[in-house]
């Protein structure tokens, strides 16, 4: 019997990923002896990534890109697909700010988003994956990650008192 949870990661950009302050570990004498239940690889059933930018052939680019690697590291690719619609944004400003308040200016943005999905992996596979492809990730194109952890169940719900 396996329990299924979820855990949801989120990597932006490079630049932001550069600022962001590096955080070290130091390792204990108590961390240092685990059990061996903690040294057993995680296992997830599914991982879904998904990919905004404002430039659809960055976009395309790079989940071919993607595709290839996980075919490279023979991954379950499960489906991949982008909605044909884009989100869009846009805002309207006054082109002088006290008078002549018909003349105005719009700006407008998009943004395309595109899915896919990797079925059961393992956490060092999932690790190694999944920075790979972040450290080539294009400008302007942000990654946000999902994976739905398959563990065991707990000793207490497993074992069900015999009645006779």
């Amino acid at each position: 019997m396996w329990l299924y949870s979820a855990i949801s990661t989120f990597f932006t950009s490079k630049i932001a990923l550069r600022c962001m302050p590096r955080v070290q570990s130091t390792l204990s004498t108590s961390t240092q002896t685990k059990s061996e239940e903690d040294n057993i690889d995680k296992l997830y059933k599914l991982v879904e990534l998904e990919v905004r930018g404002n430039d659809p052939a960055v976009l395309k680019s790079y989940s071919y890109f993607v595709n290839m690697t996980a075919k490279e590291l023979d991954l379950n690719i499960g489906k991949c697909w982008a909605p044909k619609k884009a989100h869009h944004e846009r805002l309207t400003l006054l082109r002088s700010i006290h008078v002549k308040k018909k003349y105005r200016t719009q700006y407008e943005y998009r943004t395309y988003f595109s899915f896919m999905q990797f079925r059961k992996m393992t956490g060092s596979t999932a690790s190694t994956f999944l920075e790979y492809i972040q450290r080539n990730l294009p400008e302007g194109v942000a990654l946000k990650v999902a994976k739905v952890e398959l563990q065991k169940l707990p000793e207490h719900i497993k074992q069900i008192p015999q009645h006779s």
